[in-house]
């Protein structure tokens, strides 16, 4: 997590903090000026050490299948002959 993103969640954790004091108090809430554009992601609280599965326990990512040449002569034949089909529809 950069040092950026940790300050700007902490910003953003003031800024309800004192909007819920001013609530409490009973004076009007300041309004906060929205910064044009998409807003920022929500950094998530870092999880407990206690909680955290170390990766190797996790599931091993899953190894791309390839197709073997026979395979892909297969599938080439077949979209020819099906091309082949519809153009002769197509002529009647």
């Amino acid at each position: 997590m950069a040092i950026s993103d940790i300050l700007a969640t902490i910003d953003s954790e003031i800024a309800q903090l004192q909007h819920a004091r001013a609530l409490l108090s009973g004076a009007a809430a300041p309004v906060a000026k929205r910064k044009p554009g998409r807003p920022k992601k929500i950094v998530a609280a870092p999880k407990k050490a206690a909680a955290y599965v170390a990766p190797a326990a996790a599931k091993p990512a899953k190894k791309k299948r390839k197709i073997s040449a026979e395979g892909r002569k297969r599938i080439i034949e077949a979209v020819k002959k099906r091309w082949a089909a519809k153009k002769a529809a197509a002529g009647k």
